[in-house]
């Protein structure tokens, strides 16, 4: 069965809102840097014809000691936005930043790294170009993934990876999860098809594939990974204009005949939590409302 530290740890079915007090700073403050590092143009990575130069926004929790492992999101941006989008610079931090400090300070999330980076590759204007993102950068965002930035983060940071040897990062996959909200989603599951073997945990939120299903199966049975080896906390709200179309994934995910993904709230019965928000749009207030969720149920 699953070795991830969730299991009989369900997701509850009613979503928490952020108390009003987190939007403040708190006593235990965590810190952003910034984290440069070298890849290739996402279009033509395998040729690796264009070199590029690229940063990532990257929380440290309060206390973080290199004694202690830790455990990685990697947390995509959507549309129209660049790393900066979620938690800010270390110069301006953002307000959800204040509310990662608050959940982990009252124990409600361990502590752990956040990493936002960019899809973006060329221009930082690449997230607002609607083809170029959904078609190209979140398609092919895998290769920088794997290859360069969690060796970047992970080879400067203290995780459960030993090394940034592909070995050591496949066996430290338990401690790594993936999510985003809008296109950041996209990127989400399109890192489901292709990394299974680095991470464990996927947080999309609001965005789907062109597809009803097929792709991400065929990806779980290509892999060799069995239904119990990751979970996937899906979440969407009624009155945003991707639910039709992230539900329809969903739905197409559990109809498959292969049985690769089966609805549960626990790890030990399942591998898909999918909740929707009564109300909730395509917005800020929801993208900053799932990731919390998220993250009190990731490794708690």
């Amino acid at each position: 069965m699953n070795t991830g530290s969730s299991t009989g740890h369900p997701v509850p079915q009613e979503l928490k809102k952020i108390p009003q007090a987190y939007s403040q700073a708190a006593d235990q403050q965590g810190t952003l840097v910034e984290l440069t590092y070298n890849t290739y143009e996402s279009t033509t990575y395998e040729q690796k014809s264009k070199k590029l130069t690229k940063r990532a926004i990257v929380y440290l929790p309060y206390g973080y000691s290199e004694d202690q492992k830790y455990n990685v999101l990697y947390l995509m941006h959507g549309g129209w936005s660049n790393e900066t989008s979620n938690l800010g610079t270390p110069e301006q931090p953002n307000s959800f930043k204040n509310v990662i400090d608050h959940a982990i300070e009252n124990g409600e999330v361990q502590p752990l790294i956040i990493v936002c980076p960019t899809y973006n590759n060329e221009s930082p204007e690449d997230s607002g170009d609607y083809t170029l993102a959904f078609y190209t950068l979140t398609v092919n965002y895998h290769n920088e993934l794997v290859n360069d930035l969690i060796p970047a983060v992970e080879g400067t940071y203290s995780t459960y990876a030993d090394s940034t040897s592909p070995e050591d990062i496949k066996n430290s996959r338990d401690h790594r999860a993936f999510g985003g909200f809008s296109m950041g989603s996209v990127t989400t599951w399109y890192t489901f098809v292709n990394c299974l073997d680095e991470f464990r945990y996927f947080l999309p939120m609001s965005g789907a594939m062109d597809y009803e299903g097929d792709d991400v199966d065929a990806a779980v049975t290509a892999s060799g990974h069995s239904p119990d080896d990751f979970f996937i906390y899906a979440v969407t709200g009624t009155d945003d204009f991707e639910h039709g179309h992230f539900t329809s994934q969903i739905e197409g995910m559990f109809s498959m005949p292969s049985g690769n993904f089966i609805a549960s709230d626990r790890e030990e019965t399942g591998n898909i939590a999918f909740r929707v928000k009564d109300g909730y749009s395509h917005d800020g207030r929801a993208a900053t409302e799932y990731i919390y969720n998220g993250l009190m149920w990731f490794w708690n």
